[in-house]
């Protein structure tokens, strides 16, 4: 019997011209696909044919926004209020949730992106209005956030704005030792290394120890394990973890 960690990548960022991602070769082999809602990448079309994608494979549906943020794709931190990150998550929430009812589906759980997914590690204000903004567009839905080595702040936040949590882990990411993310300007931040990815990927599917940027041990538990599918390598990689995962 297979692991019950489950398999997603964030997909749908092609924007107009410009295309982002293996998303048809990649979805068959997930669980759950992260949508961009149009703030960091995800024009209404890309939106509308990445719902029908995943409606066809079964694949979960999350909503994947940002902060206002195209040139950038996301990934810089912009000095929003909390009110005016709830609101900006309340809107892509809206428009991925007209796709997903004109297809007969919903919206599964939110994995915020980029800059602001990293931000809520650290902003219990932010993080609070993320929560909030989960809340009020429906009783139940989930929020995906890092596992970190402690998430006993994200557990006690939530559970005051009576919000499930789902804790996401990485495949391909180098952390740090408290669990965060190393950032992306630190060199080995992004592994390439294909049997790096797939080990990392069964130890924390595992729930066992695997080496942090500096080499040190760092264990995770994890409801969702991420794999970035934009690439033929990540996808081979991605086909080699699903059948791991399987076996477990």
């Amino acid at each position: 019997m297979g692991t019950t960690i489950l398999l997603n990548c964030d997909m749908g960022e092609s924007f107009g011209a410009w295309k982002m991602g293996n998303d048809a070769l990649a979805m068959p082999l997930i669980d759950q696909a992260n949508l961009a809602c149009g703030f960091h990448a995800g024009d209404p079309l890309t939106i509308q044919r990445s719902v029908a994608l995943a409606v066809r494979h079964g694949v979960r549906i999350g909503a994947h926004p940002a902060y206002p943020d195209l040139a950038g794709f996301g990934r810089r931190h912009l000095d929003c209020t909390a009110e005016e990150v709830k609101a900006q998550v309340l809107y892509q929430l809206g428009a991925l949730d007209a796709f997903c009812r004109a297809a007969g589906t919903r919206i599964d759980y939110v994995k915020p992106h980029g800059a602001l997914y990293n931000d809520l590690v650290v902003d219990d204000a932010l993080l609070t209005a993320v929560l909030e903004a989960c809340a009020a567009f429906r009783p139940g839905l989930p929020l995906m956030v890092l596992a970190l080595a402690d998430n006993g702040r994200e557990r006690r936040l939530a559970e005051s704005a009576g919000v499930p949590l789902l804790f996401e882990a990485f495949a391909d990411r180098a952390y740090l030792a408290d669990g965060r993310l190393a950032p992306r300007r630190l060199s080995g931040a992004v592994h390439h290394d294909p049997e790096r990815i797939l080990a990392q990927g069964v130890a924390i599917a595992r729930g066992e120890p695997f080496p942090d940027l500096d080499g040190r041990p760092l264990r995770l538990h994890a409801d969702s394990l991420c794999v970035h599918g934009d690439n033929a390598e990540s996808l081979a990689v991605l086909r080699r973890l699903r059948a791991a995962l399987a076996c477990l």
